[in-house]
């Protein structure tokens, strides 16, 4: 499953570890979904769209895969 995380993080001027405290995650739980090796669970991804004020399709597109960008 593809996501922004990273790229709404990083426009926001956040390390994992702070979006990681603000959530009440590790920096090793951010990296993972970042890296899409894993999935969050549905309560993680709520709050990480309420985090970022986006809806969770908007911030996790189940529909892309890797070959969709080429």
């Amino acid at each position: 499953m593809r996501n922004s995380v990273r790229k709404l993080r990083s426009s926001r001027e956040l390390s994992q570890s702070q979006l990681g405290t603000a959530l009440g995650v590790s920096r090793q739980t951010i990296n993972a979904i970042e890296t899409e090796r894993y999935t969050p669970s549905l309560p993680l991804a709520l709050s990480m769209a309420k985090f970022f004020e986006v809806s969770v399709e908007e911030m996790f597109h189940a529909n892309e895969s890797p070959a969709d960008d080429q």
